[in-house]
């Protein structure tokens, strides 16, 4: 390790990413050092130690530095099957090394008869991803190919995609409950309360319930720190004596607020974008606003935005 110390120092490279290879080192270091029950400072890198190798991880984590991406997510690894031959003999895939590096990381072998993830590959791996599982939906920029020497039944490539994701999906609580004895007044009030306490939606919907009795759907989304908060709102302001729950996943446009000069001083306008969508739309407040001192119609006075 100390030997790969002076190597990593001597580069013409910014420090920032030395860091990152030192890391990376390290964690093939611990592996080995595993595997073979030696202290660290004994440990022989052998594949990983040569220049090329070398070569890979501090090119991959200068790369890293310029790219900057905010989350790294990678897929499960497909680590192969059978045996490799290296320095040690023959041994299983994945490699010792490599099966300690991706402790904690999902991984898989399959039909396919070679190693197909090095001690370098996952270290690599371990170390700049922010999550490992199933592609986030997500805009694509950019998307880059490493190819492989070996010929395998499918294609022997690593691929990386650049580009916004949204994966800022929401797991949230719905929590639900029928009511046929309430006034209008009182469920809006209490509807009106809730979405001031911290509800994301609080709606209703006319249901027809037992004893073919008129009744209203009451509906109450809201994230699961506000999950029991909302639970005693709702028993506290309705006359249900029963709650629903269900689990979700909410997804949205990333949105944002901004102010437009206009003859009538400056409106507020809503960007919505995501998805490959974009919209914006003006405030309502601001556009009744204007509409009641001009005295003319929301679509007038949007038309006069426009």
């Amino acid at each position: 390790m100390e030997d790969i110390r002076g190597i990593i120092a001597s580069l013409k490279l910014p420090e920032e990413s030395k860091v990152h290879i030192l890391a990376v080192y390290s964690l093939i270091a611990l592996a080995e050092s595993s595997a073979h029950g030696r202290p660290v400072s004994e440990i022989h890198f052998h594949e990983v130690g040569t220049m090329d190798a070398i070569a890979d991880i501090a090119a991959v984590c200068l790369l890293m530095q310029k790219l900057a991406p905010e989350k790294v997510l990678v897929s499960p690894v497909h680590v192969g099957s059978g045996k490799v031959r290296c320095a040690h003999g023959i041994l299983p895939v994945p490699a010792p090394a490599t099966a300690h590096i991706l402790q904690g990381v999902p991984i898989y072998g399959g039909s396919i008869q070679g190693e197909l993830c090095t001690p370098t590959g996952a270290a690599l791996l371990k170390h700049f991803a922010t999550a490992f599982g199933d592609m986030p939906p997500m805009v694509v920029e950019k998307t880059g190919y490493g190819m492989g020497k070996k010929d395998f039944p499918v294609a022997n490539c690593v691929r990386a995609m650049l580009g916004d994701s949204f994966d800022d999906t929401q797991q949230v609580v719905e929590l639900s409950c029928n009511m046929d004895d309430m006034t209008a007044e009182r469920i809006a009030f209490a509807t009106e309360l809730l979405m001031a306490k911290g509800a994301l939606e609080a709606f209703t919907v006319p249901v027809g319930m037992k004893k073919s009795r008129p009744g209203m759907l009451l509906t109450v989304v809201c994230t699961e720190a506000k999950r029991d908060e909302m639970v005693r709102l709702i028993f506290k302001h309705t006359t249900t004596i029963g709650v629903r729950e269900n689990i979700s996943r909410r997804f949205t446009l990333k949105r944002r607020m901004y102010e437009k000069e206009s003859e009538f001083g400056p409106v507020r306008v809503k960007h919505s974008e995501g998805y490959g969508v974009v919209r914006e739309k003006f405030e309502y407040e601001d556009l009744a606003a204007i509409a009641r001192v001009r005295d003319l119609s929301i679509e007038d006075v949007v038309k006069l935005l426009s």
